[in-house]
């Protein structure tokens, strides 16, 4: 970790003014009382963190991640980073229960249960949609047997990148970082961020990768997060020294490279820095060709009109809504943003017995946001929260790239063939 980057680290406990800012806007807190809030938890509980005092921690494990608090704090203060440590302390020094770190150890190694249920789809999606296995699941290991488990692709990402024919007379290149989800889950993602790009004049290179580890850093499992992470840095900082941008469609991927990664394994190297001043979300580099008129805007009407829920990682970017001007570009598509803090998920947060309904209750106002709106599906920039908007309303939710793909002329898939079909 740099002095700079040390010293701030220092600094932001004793800059905290205990305004209670961030108390009355977290969403876990509201809904809660298992959560006193960021400012008792952070800042307040920081300074009592000395070798041989007693814990305070024991409801730090109710902290979402969420990050509202520090997008609110007038002071600064980094309350997240701090509620992220003293977790990664407890499972350290052993305080948390063997059978909850086993779940949490299961959960948050979204690659390891890609590469073992993907290649076996059918049957490992009928396993974990079947009532009894669920069941079984949250008696033996905690998980609950309502949350929103995502199906398997049947294609990987990367299989179907391999065979693709990649168009000739490109005038950029960039490297695309596409993350579990697209890799297991939802290939036409990846997909789609292939067709927007190249429509753009732009070689997509998708070189090896791993989990970006933010859901072993969710759940304090920050050794095997630094060695993923450390991997990645690997495999992407040859392209960032030929200066290329490293783009994602996953808005937690990219921000654990930029951020969350480098700052809470106190990792600001050389490399990791370089990778982390190359990452962008796929918006925000769409939105930089806009801004220097190089993006293509042959968009055909959408005439549409639905909701936007601009996820909290999104949010943590501080960049704006890139999503939504984006978006806007596309002739007859009328996109309401949601002003919901969350949609209550969280990662890996929600899938836990003794947290599902916690999640639920926080994505509450979303989903009645989503009720109010209406229209045939909801846009999400993040795979886990359109997971839980469907599960808390019964209606699919795709990402924004997808739209503009199917704008640009591409052919449509998942919900938005059905659309079209219809």
């Amino acid at each position: 970790m740099n002095t700079e980057h040390l010293r701030l680290a220092e600094l932001t406990l004793d800059c905290c003014i205990k305004c209670n800012i961030c108390t009355s806007a977290c969403p876990v807190a509201a809904v809660s009382d298992l959560f006193p809030g960021p400012k008792y938890v952070g800042p307040q509980a920081a300074r009592f963190r000395a070798p041989g005092q007693p814990s305070p921690d024991h409801s730090v494990d109710y902290c979402s991640g969420c990050r509202v608090c520090n997008m609110v704090c007038p002071s600064g203060v980094k309350i997240a980073e701090m509620n992220a440590r003293a977790r990664a302390a407890m499972v350290q020094q052993g305080r948390v229960p063997l059978n909850l770190r086993i779940r949490n150890n299961l959960i948050a190694r979204s690659e390891l249960l890609g590469r073992i249920g993907q290649p076996i789809a059918p049957l490992a999606n009928a396993l974990l949609q079947n009532p009894l296995s669920r069941w079984f699941a949250e008696r033996t290991l905690g998980i609950a047997r309502e949350a929103p488990l995502p199906r398997f692709a049947h294609e990987r990402f990367t299989s179907w990148f391999r065979r693709y024919q990649r168009p000739q007379g490109t005038s950029r290149r960039v490297v695309y970082f596409h993350g579990c989800s697209t890799e297991y889950y939802e290939p036409r993602v990846g997909r789609a961020a292939v067709y927007v790009l190249e429509h753009n004049g732009c070689e997509v290179i998708v070189p090896p990768q791993n989990c970006c580890g933010l859901p072993l850093l969710s759940n304090g499992e920050f050794e095997a997060a630094r060695k993923y992470h450390e991997r990645n840095v690997q495999h992407l900082v040859e392209y960032a020294r030929q200066g290329l941008p490293i783009i994602g469609t996953s808005t937690s991927c990219i921000l654990t490279l930029k951020e969350e990664a480098p700052e809470l394994l106190d990792m600001w190297d050389e490399n990791t820095q370089l990778v982390a001043e190359h990452s962008f979300d796929l918006h925000e580099f769409l939105l930089l060709l806009w801004e220097e008129g190089t993006l293509r805007t042959d968009f055909r009407p959408l005439p549409l009109r639905l909701a936007y829920h601009p996820p909290c990682q999104y949010r943590a970017h501080r960049l704006g809504r890139p999503a939504a001007e984006i978006m806007s570009l596309i002739p007859q598509l009328e996109i309401i943003e949601s002003h919901a803090a969350c949609c209550g998920i969280g990662g890996t947060y929600g899938y836990k017995v003794e947290k599902y309904a916690i999640a639920m209750a926080v994505g509450q106002q979303l989903f009645d946001f989503i009720e109010t709106v209406g229209g045939p599906l909801v846009v999400c920039d993040s795979e886990t929260c359109r997971w839980q908007i469907t599960h808390g309303t019964g209606k699919p939710a795709v990402h924004p790239v997808e739209l503009l793909a199917l704008a640009y002329g591409y052919p449509a898939e998942g919900a938005l063939a059905k659309l079209v079909l219809t």
